[in-house]
């Protein structure tokens, strides 16, 4: 072997880009799917069409539901989604922040690099910049009592603006406060814990979303299996069922030779007794309603009804989970172990006019939210946006802290970051710096988003903040700059303080890299014919895919 003839330890179709080509790949990846959400931001956002492979659409603003529905097919972009599903676990919204902020950081990062900054330096000043933004938040943000109902609808109210369920938000703000509050329970040492296991959502197509309610208790979109059943039982023992009311089958193919009638009668005959047994273990247990997970025999429906006993098939397994909770019963995989402790109990009430059964437990241990939209897109938006809305008022109730809304918070942090960088030595202060511009971000996305000019909007914005307003924000609808929280844009310090982190460690993660080595072609492109241009969903894919990337930022 040759002195200083490289070893090659690899194999051929693997690849290895290092250094600064790996940086760029992964920032240029990183923000094209940042950029993907930004024009969802806001009040004025706009919404996505997203179609599946199969056909089905789905049209959201909701950042994290963009990200999981796209066909990402690129490692580092996987990484930024990550963040989104974080901050949708840990804070129920603010994913659009967080992913944005992520994508400006890396943005600022790659200048800095270009400076010849080393990424370690970066990391380093992000991070501080990053503790140092939720210290800021903590001093920034204002306590909330957790009887304060006006100031925490406001937070639903802000949470929903923008989103489908825009329209009605008022009347929704008011059912989600009070859905919250039927779950809350009052901790020993004076805060709160929501427990939105207590709290299900249901939704149902064919009137308008203002006509949306709060239930006691749980909802069945059910039929009775026959129809000599009782539709409503008050005072009713309930059993939960998952296992099948059916004649048991064989676990092996079996084959049964029959010689002459008599022998098929007894078969019949059996298959029959055994069915009557399982409805005989159902009367003796003094059962008056049954939600059975599986299936009911049509013979067994027929006994069942003859008993007058009430019976659903086919309930889903999330809705028995939930009717546990509300009877106080327990579901039942073997009837014939059963014994009458595990019934709950309650009333069942059939409203013919929406087809859906109204469960009550005795004790009103949790709560349905009905949900009504005019089509199955609109409904399923109205659910999202809700649903983010009830995360916000959880966190609301039991973090007691808020701040102003409209890009306030923002323009703040930037502003006492800035002055934070003064007092930061060696490199890092450039990362700090470049933190806070990341930060400005969000009131220049809100701007554009609303039409207006973004530049003037942030100039006005630092001018009212070097003035003390600390609560100066955007009003995206007249333009202005107003004190936000006056307002009603009112934001959860919470999701404030998940997003900045949530982003930094993203933003880190990224930066951390200097090679990337794939055990095989490292671009996904598939031709022309699949897959989008590149920087579109389809094109994200890897090193082919990210030239276009790079053009489309």
């Amino acid at each position: 072997m040759q002195q200083g003839q490289p070893m090659i330890v690899m194999s051929e179709d693997s690849q290895r880009v290092k250094d600064q080509d790996a940086q760029d790949y992964n920032i240029s990846a990183a923000r094209a799917v940042a950029e993907s959400v930004r024009s969802t931001l806001g009040p004025k956002g706009m919404d996505k069409m997203l179609v599946d492979s199969m056909g089905s659409v789905t049209i959201t603003n909701d950042g994290v539901t963009i990200l999981e529905e796209m066909d990402i097919d690129n490692p580092t972009a996987e990484m930024i989604v990550e963040v989104a599903q974080t901050q949708e676990d840990e804070a129920g919204d603010g994913t659009t922040t967080a992913v944005s902020i992520a994508g400006e950081l890396l943005k600022n990062a790659e200048d800095l690099i270009e400076q010849d900054i080393h990424p370690t330096a970066i990391i380093k000043g992000f991070h501080m910049a990053s503790e140092q933004a939720r210290e800021e938040i903590g001093d920034i943000a204002e306590g909330i009592d957790a009887d304060d109902e006006e100031l925490i609808r406001k937070t639903a109210e802000t949470s929903m603006t923008g989103k489908g369920a825009e329209q009605h938000k008022e009347h929704l703000a008011e059912l989600i406060v009070d859905a919250v509050s039927a779950v809350t329970v009052e901790k020993e040492d004076g805060g709160n814990v929501v427990d939105l296991e207590f709290l299900n959502i249901e939704t149902q197509t064919g009137q308008s979303a203002g006509e949306s309610e709060l239930l006691e208790g749980g909802i069945i979109d059910k039929d009775p299996v026959h129809d000599d059943m009782p539709t409503s039982v008050e005072d009713a023992s309930v059993l939960l069922l998952n296992d099948p009311i059916e004649v048991e089958e064989a676990d092996v193919d079996t084959e049964v030779s029959v010689t002459d009638p008599d022998q098929l009668q007894q078969f019949l005959d059996r298959e029959e007794e055994q069915l009557q047994e399982k409805v005989q273990r159902i009367v003796d247990l003094d059962a008056d309603v049954v939600f059975c997970q599986k299936g009911i025999d049509d013979l067994a429906q027929h006994y069942l009804a003859k008993e007058g006993i009430l019976a659903v098939r086919r309930a889903k397994k999330s809705d028995l989970e939930f009717l546990s909770e509300v009877l106080g019963a327990t579901i039942v995989s073997d009837l014939e172990s059963a014994t009458e402790d595990v019934l709950g109990s309650g009333s069942v009430t059939r409203d013919e006019e929406d087809e859906l059964f109204y469960v009550e437990g005795e004790g009103g241990h949790g709560v349905t939210l009905l949900l009504r939209g005019s089509t199955e897109h609109v409904a399923d938006e109205l659910e999202r946006g809700v649903n983010d809305a009830l995360e916000v008022v959880a966190q609301t109730v039991s973090d007691g802290r808020v701040l102003a809304g409209g890009g306030a918070v923002e323009v703040e942090l930037a502003s006492r970051l800035r002055d934070y960088a003064d007092s930061v030595s060696g490199r890092e202060q450039l990362a700090v710096e470049a933190f806070a511009d990341a930060l400005e971000l969000v009131p220049r996305v809100l701007a554009e988003n609303a039409g207006l000019d973004s530049i003037d909007t942030l100039v006005d914005l630092r001018a009212a903040h070097e003035d003390g307003q600390v609560r100066a924000g955007l009003n995206v609808f007249s333009g202005d700059v107003v004190d936000t929280f006056d307002a009603g844009v009112v934001e959860p310090a919470h999701a404030k303080d998940q997003a900045v982190s949530s982003a930094t460690e993203a933003a880190n993660l990224v930066l951390k890299i200097d090679d990337i080595i794939s055990a095989g072609d490292l671009s996904t492109d598939k031709g022309d014919d699949e897959g989008g241009p590149g920087g579109a969903p389809g094109g994200m894919g890897g090193m082919g895919g990210m030239g276009g990337m790079g053009g489309a930022m």
